[in-house]
């Protein structure tokens, strides 16, 4: 390969003295254009900042409804499907990574729909995206109005908490790359880490949860397989569905990585912490809990541990809320005929880039380029604060959001990408792997369409019934969502 054509890693050891950041991070990016010392470096993350980034997206909401999962399905059945999924999910990622690599123009899912199916492809994949990331961003929200009236008894009415959380939420958003959030992805991680470690420890030494009966002896009820209703099994698979549902943020991470080649890398590590946290506490919270495990599960402590743990878990929600509620703007084509695009002003960085795609303003300090930035973290803020307060039983929302859109982003999707990379091979390529993963490409697709199908069914029969047991005042309720009085 001629000299000129050779790619040079850029953390070998035998480089040359760098030059100053603003231009050694100087690059034309299939998706931002120029990135120059003009204005933000979208290209700045390295792979263990990457790693971390991943991580926190994916530890975050979705555990705390594990082990409720557990306690519907069972301990051996829960761990199946839990493996089930990771299996599934896993191989999804890996291949948003190698279609990022093979596509480099592809900044989001809604590329590739655009890739896949053309205009409608786009609009059907950016629509479904948009919602997912906003239906969970207020998920964080509402988890966040769960702990401080967790920490505080409740302490005042819980409008107010979710207010303060969606407040705080827009002003760390606002911040623009995520090489500047990293720390907050940092922060977050061993929040939500310590917060989980210290539950697991607290469950197996305290005398009994803290929505069991406190007085009178107690014994745990765990089951190694219970016997759902189909409705109530699907349900649970969708919770972890949704706890492996991060899939399709991947393409904005790396889309900002320095190096997209390190991307596996940065994955396997993330999904080995991912799954053994999952298994863990699953397992030992239903073990200890039993049927009086809470969802969150932070809750299932003691009274007092209860405090200890939402109170470690604040900055890890929060990190959550901020990572999810900064990547998911959504800006789609009508048709392919029309320059202009249709803008749904009501989330962030997606939509910021889709908007200023093309233009200077994309990635200079422009009154339009912070205008439209801060326009875009407001709606996304104040769209998961009408979520968050309309659906406040956050199992019901986990579930719902992880049936009818999780598997949109994690599995049918990424068997189409895979497809479209490798069908067009020669007929002496096509050897037995390439029938097997053709193969799993159906099962992927087949599993993902059952479990939106059904689960989306169970999980609004829940809702439902979640609003009948209220008596209708559930949404836009000061009561207390954390069962504390």
């Amino acid at each position: 390969m001629p000299d000129n054509m050779k790619t040079k890693d850029p953390e070998s050891s035998d480089r040359p003295p760098s030059p100053p950041a603003s231009f050694r991070d100087a690059t034309t990016d299939a998706v931002f254009g120029d990135i120059t010392e003009n204005g933000p470096n979208y290209r700045g993350l390295g792979w263990f900042a990457t790693t971390i980034l991943m991580t926190k997206t994916m530890i975050g909401l979705g555990v705390l409804s594990i082990p409720a999962a557990f306690d519907v399905l069972g301990i051996i059945p829960g761990v199946l499907c839990l493996l089930a999924v990771a299996t599934i999910t896993i191989w999804s990622m890996f291949v948003v990574g190698s279609f990022k690599l093979n596509h480099p123009e592809v900044y989001a899912i809604d590329d590739v729909g655009y890739k896949l199916f053309g205009v409608t492809g786009r609009v059907l994949f950016g629509t479904t995206f948009w919602i997912y990331w906003i239906f969970v961003s207020g998920s964080g929200l509402l988890s966040l109005s769960i702990a401080l009236n967790a920490i505080s008894t409740h302490g005042t009415c819980t409008a107010v908490f979710v207010a303060v959380a969606a407040i705080i939420t827009f002003c760390l958003t606002s911040i623009r790359t995520l090489a500047r959030i990293s720390w907050i992805a940092w922060v977050g991680l061993f929040s939500i880490l310590g917060a989980i470690v210290t539950l697991t420890i607290a469950v197996g030494v305290q005398d009994r949860p803290a929505s069991a009966p406190q007085q009178g002896p107690w014994k745990t009820d765990y089951q190694l397989v219970k016997k759902p209703s189909f409705l109530e099994a699907v349900t649970a698979v969708s919770t972890m569905v949704f706890a492996y549902s991060g899939t399709s943020a991947f393409f904005a991470i790396v889309a900002e990585m320095r190096e997209p080649r390190h991307y596996a890398r940065s994955l396997t590590i993330c999904q080995s912490i991912v799954t053994g946290t999952y298994l863990s506490i699953g397992v030992v919270v239903y073990y200890y809990c039993g049927s009086f495990v809470a969802s969150p599960a932070l809750g299932s402590a003691g009274v007092l541990m209860k405090k200890v743990t939402y109170g470690l878990a604040i900055p890890g929600l929060l990190a959550s809320t901020v990572i999810l509620c900064h990547v998911s703007l959504y800006l789609f084509e009508v048709s392919a005929f029309v320059k202009s695009y249709i803008l749904y002003q009501v989330s962030s960085k997606y939509i910021f880039v889709r908007l200023l795609q093309g233009s200077h303003h994309l990635t200079a300090n422009t009154f339009r380029h912070w205008a439209t930035w801060l326009g875009c973290t407001f709606g996304a803020t104040i769209t998961a604060y009408i979520i968050a307060s309309a659906i406040p039983v956050f199992n019901d929302l986990v579930s719902l959001v992880g049936a009818l859109l999780g598997t949109m982003m994690s599995f049918q999707p990424m068997a189409f990408m895979w497809l479209y990379d490798n069908w067009r091979r020669s007929k002496g390529d096509r050897n037995a792997a390439w029938h097997f993963i053709v193969a799993w490409c159906i099962f992927v697709f087949l599993a993902g369409t059952f479990l939106m199908v059904a689960g989306t069914y169970g999980s609004v029969v829940q809702v439902a019934n979640s609003y009948k047991l209220s008596g209708g005042t559930a949404a836009w309720s000061c009561a207390d969502n954390s069962n504390s009085v």
